[in-house]
């Protein structure tokens, strides 16, 4: 079986010598739990099949040492050294600055370059004072973007080229999967995957990748996919002092330099719409931001809330943190525990969905109420009860957060 074939989950067959059993993240909801084992559970728990399928019976199965007769779905390149059991690896080994994610000096590169998203999007990037360093199209090496950034044919080439550490993905649904794991692939540090509906299978696969990556020392992060990217706000009178990659608009944010107030917070949302909103509020009120960071509404994602608050609370420059989240799975109550935990600073919580309708989709493919689960007061009342300060309209994002944070804000301001 060639290298492709275990790149594409519909390509070659799966062989048991060649799988093992995966490492499943306790905070995805239950049938995506599932899916990283590729097992139907029964309700008797008795395991009857071992065919991958999204399935209302999915539940939990408790990581155990490999089973030789079961068949996982992803990608069989295990190595046949399976992980000890009960290790959970969904978060990046230990706290960090959150400027040490992305700032001014990262070197970015955009994988889609040179289709129209990605040529907008790098452009917007260039203009806000992202260090953009080239962009990769495969058949289109050599050549040159609009911009005169060089394009390159695969990202190994991009990163021998320019030290490229980051990327933001522009790449259409079928092929995102195989560029995320390209991108892994070639060293990248950060990957902003901005496509919008890739395979849950797919991404089951390359989560399960890269946690494995991880685990054998690689230093690599996944934000996303169906994300608004990742930004730490420049100062206003320095065009080189910030890093944007993604498609947020980047005027909009408030460096902590630039901030009347004195305070800053860290923005954390399953929400593009809603992370703007949230941030153009904070900055009329006086607030800067240190970094916002879209992890996207897809059920299958890269970083977690859990994983952002591990930073920001680490972070000395972040004094408090919005957190945007919505219906559906059930990370937010997860992260609730970690917040009553660990989080010492002050924490804003709003839920999106309060009034959806069970089994309805609400705009991303995770903001769904299934099974009796995910459902926006189930959310509130778990936040509300880590000591978090509740935002009960998006209208009053930026103020909840700024009295948080012990700003004096306005009577109808």
């Amino acid at each position: 079986m060639s290298r492709d074939d275990h790149r594409h989950p519909l390509r070659g067959r799966l062989s048991a010598e060649n799988l093992r059993h995966p490492v499943v993240d306790h905070l995805d909801p239950p049938w995506v739990q599932g899916l990283l084992h590729g097992l139907i559970i029964p309700r008797t728990g008795s395991p009857k099949s071992k065919v991958p399928f999204v399935h209302s019976t999915f539940v939990h199965f408790p990581i155990s040492p490999p089973l030789p007769s079961l068949a996982c779905i992803t990608r069989p390149c295990y190595r046949n050294r399976p992980p000890a059991a009960g290790v959970f690896l969904t978060q990046a080994k230990g706290p960090a600055n959150m400027s040490i994610l992305v700032d001014k000096d990262t070197r970015v590169i955009c994988q889609g370059i040179t289709g129209s998203a990605g040529a907008f999007h790098t452009k917007g990037c260039l203009d806000y004072g992202t260090k953009m360093v080239g962009g990769v199209t495969p058949g289109k090496g050599g050549q040159k973007d609009p911009n005169g950034l060089p394009i390159f044919n695969t990202v190994a080439d991009a990163v021998d080229a320019t030290g490229a550490e980051a990327t933001m993905i522009f790449v259409p649904p079928a092929f995102a999967a195989d560029a995320i794991l390209e991108a892994a692939d070639a060293g990248i540090r950060v990957i902003v995957a901005i496509t919008e509906g890739i395979p849950v299978l797919d991404m089951t696969r390359v989560k399960q990748e890269l946690n494995f990556r991880r685990a054998e020392g690689q230093d690599v992060v996944l934000i996303g996919p169906n994300c608004p990217g990742i930004i730490t706000p420049g100062r206003k009178d320095d065009k080189t002092s910030g890093c944007k990659i993604g498609i947020m608009p980047g005027y909009i944010h408030l460096a902590p330099e630039d901030a009347p107030a004195g305070r800053s917070i860290g923005v954390i949302s399953r929400s593009g719409t809603l992370t703007y909103e949230a941030v153009w509020q904070a900055a009329s009120l006086g607030v800067g931001q240190t970094t916002c960071i879209g992890i996207g509404g897809d059920p299958v994602r890269g970083l977690n809330f859990i994983d952002c608050l591990e930073r920001f609370n680490a972070d000395k420059a972040t004094d408090g943190v919005m957190m945007i989240g919505e219906i559906g799975g059930s990370d937010e109550e997860h992260a609730a525990a970690y917040i009553k935990a660990h989080v010492r600073k002050p924490v804003a919580a709003f839920i999106a969905g309060r009034t959806a309708p069970p089994g309805r989709r609400m705009g991303h493919a995770g903001a769904i109420i299934s099974g009796g689960e995910g459902g926006a007061e189930s959310k509130i009342d778990a936040l509300r009860e880590a000591g978090c300060h509740i935002v009960e309209s998006p209208a009053d994002m930026g103020r909840t957060i700024a009295t948080a944070l012990g700003v004096e804000v306005a009577v109808g301001g």
